[in-house]
């Protein structure tokens, strides 16, 4: 359940002869300005490492706590720099070749990406990744690599460079995959890529991670991707696994041009979403026109809980994001079940002729 942060405090640190809840409010309020709106988080991030330290819990699980809390902030300050920029997280197999074909295409991928200001992320390895990021370029690309207990080092356009981030958890490397992804391509792999798929999919579709564009790029004539989705569409959608609309989250196209013009068809008049007491806001670069909210309300009436579609100014609630502060939102009271039919949504308001003429 849900709780306030001062019950929090008070109820889940064990004072003795000190008030410890006292000293970490203060200890936070020394570090972080009292105008700052995360000022009570970091006075429960404080709250948790006390609770460890009164536990005294096993050297394992201290070892892991510090390395996570290190890892994430390290790559908090290095992403950092590049918050504005869109990225795309490209997936595929280590063990592709630099003469496969579709080393070529992802290649290619890189290339086209990095002429739209877009930067690569990829797990800096071979293969694809490299394949990837030789396409892009150091300057355009993003390389999060895994340390291992024998040598790991990043594919040649990414070693020795500031835009390489190391991580010793696989799961937080798979964290920052998702967190910092504008969209996903995915190229054909072995196990991993398929995991990656899968679980991408999965976050989406959930709600877990925002609504992005999940690419499947595959080589003129291969049908990697194309038996996977009839697999999905045989054995999930037939048995009732999945519903028919998950199947939109993903596009599957052949060649590198065409995954860049469909991510770019996704953010051709959407920008971004967030929840905001109650009500879903998707920001839009252009308002829309009077005849396309009538069709919004009742061809998607039925992921809207209540109430109907309507477009808003930014709020005096949303001072954490002023750089968007222009843009319209497109608001609404979304079931958060129904991310394929969502998908839906986002094609409708890209649509030039769904835009207001002043838009």
């Amino acid at each position: 359940m849900p709780y306030e942060t001062g019950d929090y405090l008070s109820r889940h640190v064990q004072t003795s002869s000190a008030d410890i809840s006292e000293k970490v409010s203060e200890l936070a309020s020394l570090m972080v300005p009292p105008s700052s709106p995360n000022l009570a988080l970091y006075q429960e991030m404080l709250t948790t490492v006390v609770r460890m330290a009164q536990a005294d819990r096993s050297r394992w699980d201290a070892k892991i706590m510090m390395q996570t809390l290190r890892e994430m902030e390290n790559a908090f300050s290095v992403l950092q720099h590049f918050q504005r920029r869109r990225k795309v997280t490209v997936f595929g197999s280590a063990r592709t070749l630099p003469d496969n074909p579709t080393y070529l295409l992802a290649r290619q991928l890189g290339q086209a990406l990095a002429r739209q200001n877009m930067m690569v992320i990829t797990g800096a390895g071979g293969g694809i990744m490299a394949a990837a990021h030789e396409g892009a370029g150091t300057d355009n690309s993003l390389g999060f690599n895994i340390t291992l207990p024998f040598e790991q080092s990043a594919n040649a356009t990414m070693h020795g460079s500031e835009h390489l981030l190391s991580f010793h958890f696989f799961f937080l490397r798979k964290l920052f995959f998702v967190k910092e992804a504008d969209a996903l391509v995915l190229c054909p792999g072995g196990f991993g890529t398929l995991d990656e798929a899968l679980e991408v999919m999965t976050l989406v579709q959930t709600g877990k991670s925002p609504l992005v564009p999940i690419v499947l790029l595959d080589e003129p004539g291969s049908h990697y991707w194309e038996h996977w989705i009839d697999y999905i569409r045989e054995q999930l959608l037939e048995r009732r696994y999945i519903l028919a609309e998950d199947l939109q989250l993903v596009r599957l196209v052949h060649s590198a041009d065409d995954a860049v013009q469909e991510i770019m068809r996704f953010y051709r008049n959407f920008h971004s979403t967030r929840w905001l007491k109650g009500q879903f806001l998707i920001r839009m670069h252009h308002p829309l026109n009077e005849s396309a909210m009538h069709t919004l309300n009742r061809e998607f009436a039925d992921i809207c809980l209540d109430g109907q579609y309507s477009q808003q100014a930014s709020s005096e609630f949303e001072n954490d994001e002023p750089e968007f502060a222009d843009l319209t939102r497109l608001a609404f009271a979304f079931n958060a079940r129904h991310q394929g039919r969502l998908r839906l949504l986002v094609d409708f308001i890209n649509l030039p002729q769904n835009w207001a003429s002043n838009g």
